[in-house]
């Protein structure tokens, strides 16, 4: 029998609705979260949901703007590596993206994409990230690496 404490206990529930809002809302007023209209559902230190809209955020071609893909990625992912740094750090830390490697397998025309993003790391000056992105019928379009440097308030 295995007498370890269940870690799954004492992690923090992730965040949702107005509590998200919340902490969210100051940080993204003109960024470019808000200009390509992404909305993040849900956020803890072990990764998050955050959509976004096709339209708006096209190549010329029409198609999904890889660029805008990534910035979803990286989004998402610096939001739950924030949450982690103000686990380590305290209140007032923040995290910024060092690295980001990208892989595009389709693209879409149209409808709201999906990232899910998930820790793969999470330490107490690095903290990194795999997010996947699907259209609304739950193909992957994306599969994005991000790694983050995590920075105690200043």
């Amino acid at each position: 029998m295995n007498d370890a404490p269940d870690q799954t206990e004492n992690a923090p529930s992730p965040l949702s609705g107005e509590e998200l809002r919340e902490l969210i809302a100051p940080m993204i007023r003109g960024t470019l979260v808000e200009r390509c209209g992404m909305e993040l559902l849900s956020l803890s230190a072990d990764g998050g949901v955050m959509t976004m809209p096709v339209a708006g955020n096209t190549q010329p071609a029409g198609l999904l703007h890889g660029g805008a893909t990534i910035a979803l990625a990286e989004s998402v992912a610096s939001f739950a590596a924030i949450v982690r740094a103000r686990e380590v750090h305290g209140d007032g830390a923040q995290a910024v993206g060092t690295s980001v490697s990208a892989l595009h397998h389709r693209s879409a025309r149209a409808g709201v994409v999906t990232a899910t993003c998930t820790s793969r790391h999470a330490g107490r000056q690095v903290a990194s990230y795999l997010v996947d992105v699907h259209d609304e019928g739950g193909t992957l379009l994306s599969t994005i690496t991000v790694q983050t440097m995590l920075l105690p308030p200043r």
